[in-house]
């Protein structure tokens, strides 16, 4: 394993010399932001961002993402330009040494939140997601009502969009995500870059909209649809965590069992599940949330990963403000906290034991 942290270019309130700082961290996670989504990515624009990382210190190791376009995931007509286009991207990737790609293919929204700034009893603030809440929002009027949502789509294209999938279920929609994975990991064994799909965030529908990447059975389909070490999966723990089902160690070694080393990247991060379709973002540490983090380190540990991983949301801490989920000061604990779990399993001598059940959580 290689601790990673994510960093939204030059538009990032945290600049590369604050990433740099934070012990055991070497790669970055990053992406082209404002290209158009469906359009190519150029060896020049991609390379310029791979030098600004390295001249910090830091590697780029995971691109997160190169968007899906939606006309790949409601298989238009016109798809297999876009592929080709998915495919070009891929290949400047492999060209400039960028060995993977975190990507989804969620229908219309990707990750999903009622509250960007949950205020919580020690004074920081969480992301949170209240299934009541989301069905309180008037699509009507576009995106603007959704946290984190105000410029993405217009009422019209949005209502044009949302009507273009109610033909297509979630067995089409695995469909569709099959003909994009025929087309797309040739070219992704060809240039060297494993494909590591995102988990459906939240790991159920919304708006009436299917999701197909929230369970194990979910991932174990995923690898088996293209068999090639180029098709693999970024294994988060709070998105699947999110579903009470999961029981996340247990996916990470049947997973294996399927196929070997298809974890090719790994989110950690921590969440409380507070009701029914409800869960709110916590510290990293396994006894703030239903997430033992320790026992899904291990489970990696035991299935021979060692791709790269990174601190997946955070809290804003000590008064910081910014792009919520992405501050730098609780992110940087996480990422010092799971490389001390680490460091502990790699230590030890591998034994059979029983999960130790963490205490009850403590209120937050």
């Amino acid at each position: 394993m290689y601790m990673t942290f994510r960093w939204f270019g030059r538009d990032d309130p945290i600049p590369l010399t604050h990433i740099r700082q934070i012990p055991g961290v070497a790669g970055v996670v990053s992406a082209l932001y404002d290209v158009p989504v469906g359009a190519a990515w150029s060896r020049e624009r991609l390379g310029r961002l791979k030098g600004e990382i390295e001249a910090a210190g830091l590697t780029f190791t995971v691109v997160e993402s190169i968007p899906v376009h939606e006309d790949i995931k409601l298989g238009r007509p016109g798809r297999d330009r876009l592929i080709a286009n998915y495919c070009e991207s891929v290949r400047v990737m492999g060209e400039l040494g960028i060995p993977v790609l975190c990507y989804n293919f969620m229908p219309v929204f990707d990750w999903m939140r009622t509250d960007l700034a949950l205020p919580l009893a020690d004074g920081s603030t969480a992301l949170a997601y209240d299934e009541r809440a989301l069905a309180a929002v008037d699509l009507s009027r576009g995106t603007g009502d959704l946290p984190g949502w105000a410029t993405a789509y217009g009422a019209d294209e949005l209502g044009a969009l949302l009507a273009a999938y109610r033909t297509v279920d979630a067995e089409r929609l695995w469909d569709n995500l099959g003909y994009f994975l025929e087309r797309v990991v040739p070219a992704a064994t060809d240039a060297d870059v494993h494909l590591a799909i995102h988990p459906d965030d939240p790991p159920w529908p919304i708006f009436g909209l299917p999701r197909i990447i929230c369970r194990g059975a979910d991932l174990e389909r995923l690898v088996t649809l293209v068999d090639s070490p180029a098709n693999g999966v970024t294994f988060c723990t709070g998105s699947l965590g999110a579903l009470p089902e999961n029981d996340l160690p247990a996916m990470v070694r049947r997973l294996a069992a399927v196929a070997k080393d298809r974890i090719h990247f790994a989110h950690c991060r921590n969440v409380r599940i507070t009701g029914e379709r409800r869960f709110q973002e916590t510290p990293h540490p396994s006894a703030y949330g239903g997430v033992d983090l320790g026992e899904v380190l291990r489970a990696l540990r035991d299935v021979g990963f060692t791709g790269p991983m990174r601190p997946d949301h955070g809290r804003m801490i000590w008064g910081e403000t910014g792009r919520p989920g992405y501050g730098l000061y609780d992110r940087a604990l996480g990422a010092t906290y799971l490389q001390g779990l680490w460091e502990g399993l790699t230590r030890e001598a591998p034994i059979d034991r029983t999960t130790t059940p963490f205490p009850q959580n403590p209120e937050y």
